[in-house]
């Protein structure tokens, strides 16, 4: 694995992902018998932070977990897979958890408890400024505070790929630094609906795209789960498609399609041919079990896509879970 060039930022979040698997998901007010459960690093900035990193991108994590045995849980993987967490600060408040339930055709309700992840706000961003300024790519979600993300799309010289999700207040300068955006067809609606309160909502996503784009966004990347990705860069709208797989799971594909993403644009490749491997990237790891653990490294082989360019057909999720 030797793919690199410049260096990946990923300011987010880390958790423990406690996943539970059963037969279907449950009503409202009934109760059900999980067939297992496990516990799992996951948070979506150590997530995209594992995926760049494994994809061989040079990859430093900034955020933050709690003094306690949950910590050790939610960084695991981070330097495992060649991760520079010297930014991971340890602070006084319990350690991220992400509750996944997971059914049998591998859809996935995830909640969150955002805990130490609160404190990766602007005061903790100023500390780690020389590393997000350093970066060539600087990843983004909305996991951490409001203030921290705008300190960190601040204080980067380098591309700003925001994927916010979950979609939270932010600046509109911040949204207008990204480039990509990245969020999937919901997503877009309502960072849309931020951007202009007063605008009509598009029903189809090139409406959405082109809607966004007139707003200033240089550039935008819809992912679209089983019909892969709509990329949005120049005067051009390209559809992405993805790859056939039988999913097993698809809680953090969005995140695999995001750090294989980054980890592309950071090895010097354009927007479209990023988003051509970070589709098959998320179809990758929709075929294992949890998040992190079913990244693919340079050295697994990647599904194929079997259908012409700009075409799309029904398929297992591929980018648009989180």
């Amino acid at each position: 694995m030797s793919r690199s060039t410049g260096t990946v930022v990923v300011v987010g979040s880390l958790n423990v992902d406690q996943v539970v698997t059963v037969e279907r998901h449950p009503s409202p007010g009934e109760t059900l018998v999980a067939t297992s459960m496990s516990l799992l690093p996951g948070g979506k900035g150590a997530n995209q932070a594992v995926a760049a990193a494994r994809r061989g991108a040079h990859t430093a994590m900034v955020g933050s977990v709690g003094r306690d045995g949950s910590a050790q849980v939610a960084t695991s993987l981070l330097a495992d897979s060649g991760v520079d967490v010297t930014h991971v600060r340890a602070v006084d408040a319990p350690t991220g958890l992400a509750t996944v339930t997971v059914d049998r055709s591998g859809e996935n309700t995830i909640v969150v408890v955002p805990g130490a992840n609160r404190a990766t706000d602007r005061e903790a961003l100023l500390t780690a400024a020389p590393v997000v300024a350093s970066a060539a790519v600087v990843v983004l979600q909305g996991e951490i505070p409001a203030d921290g993300i705008a300190a960190a799309a601040e204080l980067a010289t380098g591309r700003v790929l925001l994927n916010l999700a979950p979609v939270v207040p932010v600046d509109r300068e911040v949204v207008l630094a990204a480039d990509p955006l990245v969020v999937n067809e919901h997503e877009a609606a309502l960072v849309l609906a931020q951007l202009d309160p007063g605008a009509d909502v598009p029903a189809d996503e090139p409406a959405l795209v082109a809607a966004l784009r007139a707003l200033g966004v240089r550039s935008v990347v819809v992912t679209l789960g089983a019909r892969g990705a709509l990329v949005a860069d120049g005067d051009d709208l390209v559809a992405v498609p993805s790859p056939r797989v039988t999913a097993v799971d698809s809680s953090g594909a969005g995140d695999a399609f995001v750090g294989a993403l980054a980890a592309g644009l950071a090895g010097g490749d354009s927007l479209l041919d990023a988003a051509r491997q970070a589709v098959r990237v998320g179809a990758f790891a929709v075929q294992g079990a949890g998040t992190q653990p079913s990244y693919p490294t340079l050295d697994d082989v990647l599904p194929s896509v079997d259908l012409p360019e700009g075409s799309a057909a029904p398929a297992a999720p591929a980018g648009g879970a989180s």
